[in-house]
């Protein structure tokens, strides 16, 4: 190769580099950006919320809850759900293999981003992104809201190709959690991080502290003063305050792991690998595995 040809492939690099959208553009959309694809054959919108958020929603939105997308177990009280019940699942909320799908937050945050953190984890998460703000955004810009619900609809989804390095469990975390190249991230408020509070329940309640070595990005950090994702430079702030460095792969926790999701959402808009310790802490205390305050 020529002086001047090398000069050239190196400038083109270069400009392909610079140029190439951040993850973060392709994960959140806009509520401009989804009002104009109302007439979109292929949108799929799911309000993430309780039956009583969802009395007044996007119009076309369907009601998803997080006990439609995971399931209850000893480990915790949110897990992943086989592929075929994904799959069935999935369907039945009209998503299909060309659907564009829109995830929205009508209560917490967390909410959604754990049902994105599903659809990417069933191989759907390049045609699925959350709405930045939320419903409340939505409703903030004088938007429509209805009442109506979308006549139902089994979307034609082929069998899910699911990723298997998206969920980890607590041999995982044991196994990784020393190793280089590796960060775990607990996801709770300081409170519980620090040991302040025990989470769980008054009959199962969790140990006190975090795991071991683990560093704390609450999920409060997630999004700023009008609920929308914060930004990129406040994330990245966070993440290494915490002691992050680029090119670390994530495993990230929480109580049970919703709150998680919210993280490993932050983190991946800013080109992280990150994933989730289902069953999160509830799951390590079972274990009575350890613990520091």
């Amino acid at each position: 190769m020529t002086l001047r040809a090398a000069v050239a492939a190196l400038a083109l690099f270069v400009l392909t580099a610079a140029t190439a959208p951040a993850p973060r553009d392709a994960m959140l959309v806009s509520t401009s950006w989804l009002a104009e694809q109302a007439d979109n054959p292929n949108l799929v919108i799911l309000h993430v919320g309780s039956s009583d958020s969802y009395a007044r929603h996007i119009p076309g939105a369907r009601l998803v809850r997080l006990s439609d997308i995971s399931m209850s177990s000893d480990a915790g009280t949110l897990e992943m759900l086989s592929e075929q019940a994904l799959r069935l699942r999935l369907a039945g909320f009209g998503i299909g293999d060309r659907s564009r799908i829109v995830v929205y937050y009508a209560e917490a945050p967390q909410q959604a981003t754990r049902v994105v953190f599903t659809l990417d984890a069933a191989g759907l998460g390049a045609q699925t992104s959350l709405l930045d703000g939320g419903m409340a955004a939505w409703e903030r810009e004088g938007r429509p809201l209805t009442a109506e619900t979308p006549a139902d609809h089994i979307g034609s989804l082929s069998p899910l190709k699911m990723k298997k390095d998206a969920v980890v469990d607590a041999k995982f975390v044991q196994d990784h959690m020393k190793a280089p190249g590796y960060a775990v991230i607990d996801a709770r408020i300081p409170a519980f991080y620090d040991g302040t509070q025990t989470g769980g329940s008054k009959e199962n309640p969790h140990k006190t502290g975090h795991i071991a070595g683990a560093k704390n990005v609450p999920i409060t950090a997630l999004t700023d003063a009008a609920s929308k994702i914060s930004s990129s430079a406040a994330l990245e702030a966070l993440f290494a305050k915490a002691g992050v460095k680029r090119g670390d792969k994530l495993i990230v926790y929480c109580h049970t792991g919703q709150q998680a999701s919210g993280i490993v959402f932050a983190a991946r808009t800013l080109g992280y690998d990150a994933m989730l310790y289902d069953g999160s802490f509830e799951d390590w205390s079972k274990r009575d595995l350890a613990v520091e305050k």
